[in-house]
């Protein structure tokens, strides 16, 4: 019986959240430290080859995950996510009763609360739009606790660069083989990562004066740090939170307000973390060091997020008063202090 090891990283899109105690006062804000925000127009850059680029719709669920279409083997379509924190491209148990799926053995699927074995199928085709990844094996997941028909993990998405365009709410996957980079303009924040199990890992973040590593993770509608963090930061007022992980099991963790998340200068202002340790930040070799996984409740203050896993970067694109806050501090070479 084969056997294999997932990491996956989110925390489930259908999931309920519950709350004890007082929850922190405040609303999320994207802000650039010590400037004055003023409107202007958002520049006109062009972002991606045409070529070899395809803008898909994002539909959003109640959840504020988005997700895209694809077809498997030819059918469909289905309502499949981009997870930039699952390394395995899944599918549901409903997809797989529909299409009967020849069966692959089993895996354990490390989830944010739980280690599981998890069912593995076949899947010969899975087209995303002009794309296609063939000949993989899919973990078989329920549909309640992933929120959508499926995901598309790091294992399909490898040679892309995966472009999330808050504003006008599409997606585009540009093939990156072959290119010796990728372009970013009309990004104003670009940031190297590097890679471990997949995952792009940004190490210059800042969370109330602590340096963190970030994990970009499209697939989860929280931000979750790990208690090594939280011990750093020695943060006290907090409310009891339960969610629940893509394996279905719960999570108890503590939610705080945290003043500031700074990347490159940038920084989200009021920023509700809710801390734990899990046995996907072990996995990740983070167990001890501060980190945190950066959901879509705080991706979606910027107006578009790029991964190019090709070139190990994450590129932010920020609303236009924030853009050109950051330009005028930039030609009085003036650096936002972290």
């Amino acid at each position: 019986m084969q056997r294999l090891a997932f990491l996956r990283l989110a925390l489930a899109a259908a999931a309920a959240v519950f709350f004890a105690g007082p929850f922190p006062a405040g609303a999320p804000a994207l802000a650039h430290t010590g400037l004055a925000q003023t409107s202007i127009p958002s520049p006109d850059p062009a972002l991606i080859d045409p070529a070899s680029a395809e803008v898909l719709a994002l539909e959003e669920d109640r959840n504020r995950r988005m997700t895209i279409p694809v077809r498997i083997d030819g059918s469909g379509p289905y309502d499949f996510m981009i997870d930039t924190g699952s390394q395995a491209t899944a599918v549901t148990r409903e997809i797989n009763a529909q299409l009967g799926l020849r069966p692959a053995g089993t895996a354990t699927l490390v989830g944010m609360a739980s280690r599981r074995a998890v069912e593995l199928v076949e899947v010969a085709r899975l087209d995303i739009g002009r794309h296609t990844i063939s000949d993989f094996s899919a973990p078989v997941l329920e549909r309640e606790h992933v929120g959508a028909d499926g995901i598309v993990g790091l294992d399909s998405l490898q040679d892309f660069r995966v472009m999330i365009d808050f504003r006008d709410q599409t997606i585009a996957l540009e093939d990156t083989r072959g290119k010796r980079d990728a372009s970013q303009r009309g990004f104003e924040i670009v940031v190297r990562a590097r890679e471990r199990l997949g995952q792009l890992l940004i190490t210059d973040a800042v969370v109330e004066g602590i340096r963190a590593t970030v994990i970009i993770d499209t697939g989860a509608q929280t931000s979750l740090a790990n208690n090594a963090l939280r011990e750093r930061i020695r943060t006290k007022r907090a409310a009891e939170v339960t969610t629940t992980d893509v394996n279905g099991v719960d999570l108890i963790g503590q939610m705080s307000l945290m003043r500031t998340l700074s990347i490159e200068g940038l920084s989200l202002t009021n920023v509700p973390l809710t801390f734990a340790d899990t046995p996907a930040f072990e996995a990740l070799g983070l167990h001890d060091k501060p980190a945190l996984s950066l959901g879509m409740q705080h991706l979606a203050l910027f107006d578009r997020v790029a991964i190019d896993f090709a070139n190990r970067r994450v590129l932010f694109d920020v609303p236009p008063d924030v853009a050109r806050a950051m330009r005028e501090n930039r030609m009085r070479g003036y650096r936002a202090p972290l």
